[in-house]
């Protein structure tokens, strides 16, 4: 390894370099030491749960620093008229064990010169022993100028002697001080944006599944930046100096402190299981880490989630507290102002919001009372950090709504249809009240689900939904959300369905069915509160069957008349499908920001539609097969109207087109694909494909041609390549031995979707050429799916149409689909129909198939048929990739 050069060095110096041995046998005697010490501090680690984190780092710097002086000592004379200094988190006494080790060598320009290839020899005897050096050579008046950039300045004022005189560190301090660079206004406005910008890059939330432990809101950097602005603004980076001026409660740094502890003990797991410098809580680790530090597996809780939940606690708790602290440094820098009154109770002080009473809060009520008055006063920029510890102090008196008095329950009603009802919710929940009137919603606070398909912990999950749900009420359309914002005017309460979307997921983790269980919690706290038996009724359903809708949407065919029978039977009337659609669409945009698309979007909207109709019809009077096709049929010939098409060349079109298909699609489906065959000739190729929504790359795809052998893998495997990925399938075998397949896709990589022009072109070469030269594209497994295994289950059941439906539920990789196909393709069987759907790393696709009977028509898989297939399925899916 090169060791790297000062920033400042010369090409003579009067120290001699030591001799090559001599050099490399303390190298090799720093490294065993150290080695040695590491292996001890890992073996106190894992044998008591309890270490003190905070000696574990002390012992750990301690060690180094005995190790940089020795080296330092061996390499420079002792009369040189050099300092060494330790910075940044080496300065701070906090080393892990892959932390890097800061040092800022104090000299001034003479001095570099003269003995600038002995420092090199120095840096270079670190490097040699293994230990990670990050090094400056600069005079104080290069440190000054260095200083403004503020990253340098906050390394240098955590600098901590380990060569130096008195002399030394008054220079650094005067070279670093306010009055030469970064007062503590500009420090403090800098850093507040930093802070800022490094929250916007983890999407403002610490509840990601693979959290960054030192860079991620509520990770250790938030709690350094306190002590970095502590150090500029009042002159002490020790936060216990605060507690004694007023600026910090006991209590509050108490609580600091232990999160801090936390989040540093994670930290040193992290690095130990890792075996390098890593940050991130990565899937390759957690359930390492998770062993590593106790956890163990229960009935209802993984180790992993716990540990987790552990984390995401510890963060939550830090954010809070830190907002706090950086308005008292705000309120320091700039003062204070005349408040402005609101009402008896609460007043504005520079625009946040506080309590006029010193004794605030006497009771639970006017802790409910604030939140009311936030909401009617929602662009305020936050609580008076005053406010928001005296409300800390006394989450005690909140009591669990069974518990309450029924004002209070009144309150809280008041609340749910007052303003800004969703910003309420969220406050509540970030404060800690809402755990505490819903005992159940603390349960699931910070708790996480390790897959991939929850990409939040369950309350932010839970808030997400309420956001979503915001966005309906506030009358903007939203072009993800296409009909929307027509159905929320509709709700008869509102807060009836925030009532479910707060509840729907409550239940999670504590076994069982959490949608049963959930539904009996919602059920007990809305007759508790007061809510009229019906509408108790309503939002208890509303938990019940939450994911009724998109099953249904995603796992059936939502143009099958029978279909959209069943489930309006299930919903029952107009109020409970507006209720359950709203809450669908929130829920599943809320569970990951991938996951919800324009397919999905479309396929809620047209069950929707659907759903209302039979309604309005009665479901005593199911809509026939054929009288829909009637409907379609009137309808698009409408829309060909409009085109130009008259009716004869209308006539034309539609007797070369399936009849099913009248039944099965939408009317703009049909007059789009009759469209498209006008001048094709009779067995002859069109691929046709076009923008689905708003959302970029969303397509629906046309293909007609000549049925054959492998047509539908050949089909799947190009849009594989094209990077498309297949959320459903329609195959309808029309006259003349055509097919009629039509195809919903979303890019797999929406950064860079093929175009509609592209995708028709390759398509259509490759369905004019030989097939069995398509074959699946060969990917190599994402990272993060090799810690998900879920064991393959293959399904059959005989439809009473005369297929059989296979049920297929696996780990999702790339290509998944494509190998699926080209196994169905080797039985030699017919694809009618596929359902797509993935949910995280899970997937859990449909398809109908036949196959061909000895008298030539097609019929269902016999049993041989159906473990033949089993067995070629499950070697693909099982096999190494």
């Amino acid at each position: 390894m090169t060791a790297p050069v000062a920033d400042a060095g010369s090409t003579a110096g009067s120290a001699a370099r030591p001799a090559a041995q001599e050099t490399g046998d303390q190298a090799l005697a720093i490294r065993n030491a150290l080695a040695a010490v590491s292996a001890g501090l890992a073996q106190r680690f894992d044998s008591d749960p309890d270490a003190d984190i905070d000696r574990l780092l002390q012992a750990r710097t301690g060690a180094v620093d005995t190790q940089v002086r020795a080296a330092w000592a061996s390499c420079l004379p002792v009369d040189a008229p050099l300092a060494l200094f330790a910075v940044g988190g080496y300065g701070r006494g906090e080393l892990f064990p892959q932390s890097d080790i800061d040092l800022l060598v104090l000299a001034e320009s003479d001095a570099q010169l003269a003995h600038g290839e002995a420092l090199a020899a120095f840096v270079a005897l670190l490097w040699d022993a293994g230990l990670p050096v990050g090094h400056a050579v600069r005079s104080a008046a290069q440190c000054t100028q260095a200083a403004a950039d503020i990253t340098v300045l906050t390394a240098m004022l955590e600098a901590r002697p380990l060569i130096a005189t008195v002399e030394d560190m008054h220079a650094l301090q005067v070279a670093t001080a306010p009055n030469q660079v970064w007062p503590a206004r500009e420090f403090f406005g800098a850093k507040r944006e930093e802070l800022r910008l490094r929250h916007a890059r983890y999407e403002d939330t610490a509840d990601n599944l693979e959290p960054n432990l030192k860079e991620g809101p509520g990770g250790l950097r938030d709690v350094q930046t306190l002590r970095w602005m502590a150090l500029r603004i009042v002159g002490t980076g020790d936060l216990e100096s605060l507690v004694a001026i007023g600026q910090f409660g006991a209590d509050e740094l108490a609580t600091l402190e232990r999160e801090r502890r936390a989040l540093s003990r994670l930290r040193f797991g992290l690095h130990l299981v890792a075996g390098k410098r890593e940050e991130r809580l990565r899937f390759d680790y957690q359930k390492l880490l998770a062993e590593r530090l106790g956890h163990v597996d229960n009935a209802d809780t993984l180790a992993v989630e716990q540990m987790m939940q552990g984390f995401y606690r510890s963060a939550a708790l830090v954010l809070r507290i830190g907002e706090r602290l950086l308005q008292r440094f705000e309120e320091q820098i700039e003062g204070e102002t005349a408040p402005v009154v609101i009402d008896h109770a609460f007043e504005l002080r520079r625009d946040y919001l506080a309590a006029r009473d010193p004794q605030w809060p006497r009771d639970a009520y006017d802790v409910f009372s604030l939140f009311a008055v936030w909401a009617g006063h929602d662009a305020v920029r936050g609580l008076h950090s005053q406010t928001a510890r005296a409300l800390a102090e006394s989450l005690s008196r909140v009591p669990a709504f069974q518990q309450a008095e029924p004002a209070l329950r009144e309150r809280f009603i008041a609340l749910l249809r007052g303003p800004h009802p969703v910003h309420a919710l969220e406050r509540m929940a970030r404060l800690g009240v809402l755990g505490r009137w819903i005992p159940a919603f603390a349960k699931v606070s910070g708790r996480m689900q390790f897959d991939l398909f929850h990409v939040f912990t369950v309350d932010q999950h839970t808030l997400a939904v309420l956001r979503n749900l915001a966005r309906f009420a506030s009358g903007i359309v939203d072009e993800r959300f296409s009909i929307a914002h027509e159905v929320w005017p509709r709700l008869r309460k509102p807060e009836l369905l925030l009532l479910a979307g707060l509840f729907h997921d409550i239940a999670k983790g504590r076994g069982g069915d959490h949608s049963e269980l959930g539904a009996e919690d919602a059920r007990i706290f809305c007759s508790t509160i007061g809510l009229s038996r019906a509408d108790t009724a309503l939002v208890e359903w509303l938990v019940r069957q939450h994911l009724l809708m998109s099953v249904t949407a995603q796992k059936q065919d939502i143009a099958d008349p029978e279909v959209i029978h069943r489930f309006a039977g299930k919903v029952n009337d107009r109020e409970h499908l507006d209720h359950l659609y709203l809450l669908t669409c929130a829920d599943i945009a809320g569970t990951s920001p991938k996951l919800w698309n324009a397919w999905k979007d479309r396929l809620l909207a047209d069950l929707y539609t659907a759903t209302r109709l039979a309604l309005r019809r009665g479901l005593e009077h199911p809509v026939a097969g054929i009288e829909r096709a009637s409907e379609t049929r009137d309808a698009a010939r409408a829309m060909l109207a409009t085109l130009g098409f008259g009716d004869d060349d209308v006539d034309q079109l539609f007797e070369r087109m399936p009849e099913i298909g009248f039944q099965r699609s939408r009317p703009d489906q049909i007059a789009w694909q009759a469209a498209s065959l006008r001048g094709v000739a009779t067995g002859e190729t069109r691929v046709r494909a076009r923008a689905v929504g708003e959302h970029a790359g969303a397509l629906e795809v046309f293909v007609h041609c000549q049925d054959r052998d492998g047509l539908f893998a050949a089909i799947v495997a190009t849009l594989d390549r094209l990077g498309l990925a297949i959320q459903q399938a329609r195959v309808l075998d029309g006259p003349n031995a055509m097919i009629f397949d039509s195809f919903e896709v979303v890019p797999i990589d929406p950064r860079c979707p093929p175009g509609i022009d592209e995708v028709e072109q390759r398509l259509a070469a490759v369905l004019d050429g030989p097939l069995d030269r398509i074959k699946p594209t060969r990917r190599t497994q994402p990272r993060h799916l090799r810690h998900f295994r879920i064991a393959a289950q293959v399904g059959f059941d005989t439809l009473d149409d005369g297929r059989t439906m296979l049920s297929l539920v696996c780990t999702d990789r790339p290509g998944l689909l494509a190998d699926v196909t080209q196994a169905i393709r080797s039985e030699g069987l017919r694809v009618h129909d596929a359902r797509i759907a993935t949910f995280g790393e899970r997937a859990e696709d449909v398809f109908q198939l036949t196959s061909t009977q000895p008298d030539g028509r097609d019929g269902a898989l016999d049993e041989t048929q159906q473990e033949a297939l089993r067995d070629a399925l499950l070697a693909c899916l099982e096999g190494d990739r």
